[in-house]
C-alpha cells in the first residue's frame, strides 16, 4: 500500500519528473535505469537438512548461524528489458560509485549520450561519492554521462528497481543462504534468466493520473 505524505512542491516536481521519464519511448541514446539496493543476512544451517518422501518438503531445523550481512545492488532498464544484480560486502560511497560506473560502462551503454538513473535519497547516492572515490576530474567525467532523478521522500514506489528487488527476493533468495558466494550465484542465475527473457516493465501511472489522484490544489509551500 502506498504511503503518501503531504504533496509539497518538491514532491510534485520530483514525481512528475520521474513520471515524464517513464512515459518516454525507449531510446538507446538516453536509456532509463532504475537503481536500488537491499541488505541480505547470510544464514547457515547448523544441522543437516533432512530429506523426506518424494513430494514432501525437506525438513530444516529452526536453528541457524549468522554468517554476516551483504548488500545487493539492482539496476533495471524497464523498457530495455535488462537487469544488473551485483553483490557487495558493503553499500558505502565507494561501492555505490563503482557500481554506477560499471553500469554506465556496459557494452549496451556504448551509444548512450545520457543515462538517466532513478534512485532514492540515500546519503551515498550523490556526486560526492564519485569525488571521494575517484577524484574530481574523473567524477566530473562520470557525471557528464548520467542524469540522476531522485524520488520524492517517502515515495520509493516510484522507483521500479524496488519492484525488481521484490521479484528477485521472492524468486531467487527466499530462505537461508549461507555464503556470499552462494548469493552471488543466485544473483547471476536470476540476472541471466531475466535478461534472456528480455523481461520488460510496463508502467501505467501517468502525470495526469497523479494530478487527479493527489489533488494538487492542496499543495502547500
Amino acid at each position: 500500500m502506498w504511503c503518501v505524505p503531504t504533496i509539497t512542491e518538491e514532491f510534485k516536481k520530483r514525481m512528475e519528473d520521474i513520471l515524464d521519464l517513464y512515459a518516454k519511448p525507449y531510446d538507446s541514446r538516453e536509456p532509463v535505469r532504475c537503481f536500488d539496493e537491499k541488505s541480505k543476512q547470510l544464514l547457515k544451517d547448523t544441522r543437516p537438512i533432512k530429506n523426506t518422501r518424494e513430494g514432501k518438503p525437506r525438513r530444516r531445523d529452526y536453528e541457524y548461524e549468522r554468517n554476516g550481512t551483504t548488500n545487493i545492488f539492482v539496476a533495471v532498464e524497464p523498457r530495455g528489458g535488462h537487469r544488473e544484480v551485483t553483490v557487495t560486502k558493503h553499500r558505502k560511497k565507494p561501492d555505490f560509485a563503482k557500481e554506477i560506473t560499471r553500469i554506465i560502462e556496459l557494452p549496451r551503454s556504448r551509444h548512450a549520450a545520457t543515462i538517466h538513473i532513478v534512485l532514492d535519497n540515500l546519503n551515498t547516492h550523490f556526486e560526492k561519492s564519485f569525488m571521494e572515490t575517484f577524484g574530481t576530474p574523473e567524477a566530473a567525467r562520470i557525471m557528464s554521462q548520467i542524469a540522476f532523478h531522485y524520488t520524492p521522500k517517502h515515495a520509493s514506489w516510484l522507483n521500479m528497481a524496488e519492484s525488481a528487488i521484490g521479484i528477485f527476493s521472492k524468486q531467487s533468495i527466499r530462505g537461508r543462504i549461507p555464503t556470499e558466494a552462494r548469493l552471488r550465484n543466485h544473483a547471476r542465475i536470476w540476472q541471466e534468466g531475466s535478461n534472456q527473457d528480455h523481461a520488460k516493465i510496463t508502467w501505467t501511472f501517468t502525470v495526469q493520473d497523479a494530478r487527479t489522484k493527489f489533488t494538487y490544489n492542496e499543495v502547500q509551500n
